[in-house]
């Protein structure tokens, strides 16, 4: 079926939605760019516009033939451990920056975690509908790629204390992690 034919309308105009979203995040990096302070920021960033650039084309190709793209989706592995620190500490009250001499690294990769998680969502909810066997395995094998950019970019912020992950307390933890049980029936046959 030629490319043109192969496509719902919902699908594209759902894909036309997820290509807006990853082209606002790869024009919001660029403006970020500027305003980073940290090498390791820096060099997660451009690690990322890379990667989605990639990805852009890959699915720009695949909506425009409907056949499998030349480059392939892509593996992101984040360069970041995956320790978390768990814990409140004490910190000024946040407030929105009054001035662009006040963006940091802080603001930075809150948004940056921002981009993430709406491309994550607008990708998770295309790939749900769409006709198109290959652009639905584009986007959909392209959601776990996203979710492990959020990631990386929370490990950052948790490592800084821009993020911090509180606990409840320990009898609390046990009580909602015991709070289901598994079932004791079979799947249907």
């Amino acid at each position: 079926m030629p490319a043109q034919i192969s496509h719902g309308g919902n699908e594209l105009f759902d894909t036309h939605e997820a290509l807006s979203t990853l082209t606002g995040g790869l024009e919001q990096y660029l403006l970020y760019e500027q305003h980073i302070q940290s090498p390791e920021l820096k060099a997660m960033e451009q690690r990322h516009h890379t990667f989605l650039t990639q990805l852009y084309n890959t699915i720009v190709e695949t909506l425009k033939t409907g056949q499998e793209p030349t480059v392939k989706t892509q593996t992101y592995n984040m360069a970041e451990s995956n320790d978390v620190i768990y814990g409140m500490q004490p910190s000024a009250p946040k407030s929105p920056s009054q001035s662009v001499s006040q963006i940091n690294d802080e603001c930075v990769s809150g948004y940056m975690l921002g981009v993430m998680k709406s491309t994550a969502s607008t990708f998770t909810m295309t790939a749900l509908e769409t006709t198109n066997p290959v652009l639905r395995r584009v986007f959909s094998d392209s959601v776990p790629n996203i979710i492990e950019m959020a990631y990386e970019v929370f490990l950052f912020q948790n490592k800084n204390q821009y993020y911090q992950v509180a606990q409840l307390p320990a009898q609390d933890m046990q009580l909602i992690m015991n709070s289901f049980a598994p079932t004791q029936g079979t799947m249907p046959h």
